[in-house]
């Protein structure tokens, strides 16, 4: 199978990220200040939606593979970890600092979307019938 280890990960960013939002909902409910709640609401959003974007990049790369998806995902890849990572860790330690590292994370996020837009500009223009 090709891309069997991204698709192996994006099985499991969604499990996680489906487990975290369960957790956030029923166990955090209440025990975090509404800060620390919104950051987390915020991580697993985000891991949502690029979880999302790597499973429509796969499919994608299974019918016509191109240089610069894989960027993409592991930009994306890289984002959810130091990007929703650090709000989780945040909201459930409290400490600040953490803070420092979503930042990066998000550069990371916007990142993969640029390579998936120079991906696509690469790609140039397939023939259309008419």
């Amino acid at each position: 199978m090709r891309d069997r280890n991204w698709w192996l990960l994006v099985a499991a960013s969604g499990a996680l990220m489906v487990a975290a939002g369960a957790f956030g909902a029923h166990a955090l409910e209440g025990r975090l200040v509404p800060r620390l709640m919104a950051a987390f609401e915020t991580g697993v959003r985000y891991q949502a939606w690029h979880t999302l974007a790597m499973l429509g990049v796969l499919a994608w790369r299974a019918t016509r593979p191109l240089p610069g998806q894989r960027l993409a995902l592991g930009l994306w890849a890289l984002g959810i970890a130091l990007f929703c990572g650090s709000l989780y860790a945040l909201a459930l330690s409290g400490l600040g600092r953490l803070g420092l590292i979503t930042p990066l994370g998000g550069l990371a996020l916007i990142g993969g979307w640029l390579a998936l837009g120079a991906c696509v500009l690469r790609a140039g223009h397939p023939a259309t019938p008419d």
